[in-house]
């Protein structure tokens, strides 16, 4: 039988902290990793440009953010061949498989926001987004008042729906509420006719209609309805963990790198079909590359 120290078998153990009715796990994550021999991170595999996968590889803005953050647990941990692998997840699978432990970190188009602050934690942001939608040109949709009586997607587990429910109330507008299962399925039901318009993160609409099979049909309308920032995803009290992921993070910003991955990958071809998406950063982006923070909304 081989026996294990109080200090190992106390990192591999996950106290339970309550919030209200939530459980959530906190968890030495280096320990774990360097226990198990593997660094297991999630993502979204349909977020393009943000993450998304070209021949079966995890690829995307994030993903090149994260493998940095893969080789800086790499010497932390003083493990260079440490075995990274990219799990891809659903959004309303993402929160479940951090707190379970079944992923040490996601990274993905997931926002930074109070309410999913009680449940995980969330690195120095490395996005912003803002929410709009995506219609067919030919549907003459250009407001929100356009949307009445008219059914309107958007991605289960995703924070969009509810800009949906707001603006419901607050422009006396009556929408049907369709969900898709991920952000393709969202996309097939707008492009199926199933829905008027899908309303999303816009870098996500652009990705989707980049790899549509006919990108010339769709446009990106409406007002901003909300701008989000975007951050890595990790275990709720690690703040260990934390702060080597935020070290990360914030040396790309100060370096000057995340400037170069924003030109990568949101102004320049990309797979898998070399369209150029040529999305100029928004004000909230070029606003936090001045002043990284964590702050969520």
């Amino acid at each position: 039988m081989k026996l294990f120290s109080r200090s190992v078998i106390a990192s591999s153990l996950f106290a339970c902290l309550s919030l209200g009715a939530s459980q959530v796990y906190a968890v030495d994550t280096l320990a774990k990793i360097k226990n198990s021999g593997k660094l297991v991170i999630g993502f979204n595999d349909a977020s393009m440009p943000i993450s998304y996968v070209v021949n079966g590889v995890a690829s995307g803005y994030v993903i090149d953010i994260c493998r940095n953050v893969a080789s800086d647990i790499k010497k932390e941990l003083n493990m260079p061949n440490l075995k990274v692998e990219f799990l891809a997840l659903t959004p309303s699978q993402r929160i479940e498989s951090i707190q379970s432990g079944r992923i040490d970190m996601e990274c993905g188009s997931t926002t930074n926001s109070y309410k999913r602050q009680q449940l995980v934690s969330f690195s120095t942001n490395f996005y912003y987004t803002e929410v709009r939608m995506a219609v067919k040109k030919s549907s003459n949709i250009h407001n929100l008042v356009d949307l009445d009586n008219k059914a309107v997607v958007t991605t289960a587990g995703t924070t969009s729906d509810q800009y949906i429910k707001r603006n419901e109330r607050g422009k006396n507008i009556n929408v049907i509420n369709v969900y898709g299962r991920d952000f393709d399925d969202s996309f097939a039901i707008l492009a199926n006719g199933k829905a008027e318009a899908f309303v999303m993160d816009d870098n996500i609409l652009a990705g989707l209609i980049a790899r549509s099979s006919n990108p010339s049909s769709y446009e990106i309308t409406g007002p901003v309805l909300s701008s989000e920032p975007y951050a890595i995803m990790l275990p709720k009290g690690d703040e260990k963990f934390k702060a080597l992921v935020d070290g990360t993070v914030n040396h790309l910003w100060k370096s000057g790198q995340m400037g170069k991955l924003y030109h990568k990958w949101f102004q320049s071809p990309i797979q898998p079909k070399n369209i150029n998406l040529n999305m100029a950063p928004s004000r909230s982006y070029l606003n936090l590359q001045r002043r990284p923070t964590d702050a969520g909304i």
